[in-house]
């Protein structure tokens, strides 16, 4: 007769802190940088073991224009950016997601996510799958898509595996897509994480304004509800303006956030201040959700053949 198993005799994960930062940006890497590193010093200090930088958060939000000389901001990875972030990394002995303009060859740039170990290894990349093109927002211009198969035959939808869990790293207009956070959940990814760059152009009224942000907060937390993963949503703050227009910009609306695996709101950030957002997860929690709430049991996956088109007409 087999023994019955006790449900006791399980190890539950460590709670895990987490801290997503939220800056200003300056047209100067080096003052950039500067705030990027005080924020993560902050939470380190507040005993943050992962800590997720904003989308392009070296730069300011150069896609605004289509300008060619703007590539001469991208950087190999390794390089000067990767390199400062990873030394931080191991300094602070933390796991960091930080962004990189990534010239991968000539003619060949991505906007990409890198993520270093507690000893500054690389664990891993990922490079921005969906990219837009938009009025303020000219990405197509700048960033090659990133691969859908890598080279030894792993999606570009692959969780990141760390000393903290499997982080399923994504980028600003990927947090749209439904499919790719499911993907990164059907690998195994322990939570979602997207760094972003967004805001409203400073024509738009409050009532345009307010559906944008509550749109744009309510699909993360779908993202999180559907995949029962908390999500680190990290956003940055000011305005930025178009120097070819000569207008104010871009005010990026801020309201960085973190929720937990059924969309609860764990911490959110205002639309202003320069801030570490910081809470402690409950890393057991997603799944005891997937034993009340088992989407993944219940997907129709025989009858899902019809997504992979792009009409259905």
């Amino acid at each position: 007769m087999t023994d019955a198993i006790d449900p006791s005799a399980a190890v539950a994960p460590e709670p895990l802190k987490v801290a997503a930062i939220q800056q200003h940006c300056s047209a100067s890497k080096d003052i950039s940088l500067a705030t990027t590193e005080r924020l993560m010093r902050d939470a380190a200090s507040a005993g943050c073991e992962l800590v997720v930088l904003q989308e392009l958060h070296a730069t300011q939000y150069f896609c605004q224009t289509e300008d060619v000389t703007v590539f001469e901001l991208a950087e190999s990875i390794p390089g000067p950016t990767s390199e400062r972030l990873s030394a931080l990394a191991a300094e602070l002995g933390i796991v960091l997601v930080g962004s990189i303009f990534e010239r991968r060859m000539n003619g060949v740039y991505h906007n990409t996510a890198v993520v270093f170990e507690r000893d500054g290894s690389i664990a891993g990349i990922y490079r921005k799958m969906h990219i837009p093109d938009d009025p303020g927002f000219y990405e197509k211009f700048y960033f090659t898509p990133g691969d859908a198969t890598f080279n030894d035959g792993r999606s570009g939808f692959t969780p990141i595996d760390t000393s903290v869990g499997r982080l399923g790293v994504l980028v600003c207009w990927d947090q749209w897509y439904p499919e790719a956070a499911r993907l990164m959940a059907l690998a195994g990814a322990d939570l979602l994480i997207y760094p972003t760059a967004i805001g409203w152009d400073m024509t738009d009224d409050p009532a345009e304004r307010e559906r944008q942000l509550d749109a744009w907060v309510t699909v993360q937390r779908g993202h999180a509800v559907a995949n029962n993963l908390p999500v680190i949503a990290p956003n940055r703050v000011g305005t930025e303006p178009d120097p070819a227009a000569q207008t104010e910009g871009i005010f990026f609306w801020g309201n960085s956030f973190i929720c937990g695996p059924q969309g609860e709101f764990l911490a959110r950030a205002d639309d202003h201040t320069e801030t570490v957002v910081a809470v402690t997860l409950d890393r057991a929690r997603s799944e005891s959700i997937r034993r009340i709430w088992p989407h993944f049991r219940d997907r129709r996956i025989d009858a899902f053949g019809d997504i992979v088109k792009r009409v259905r007409d």
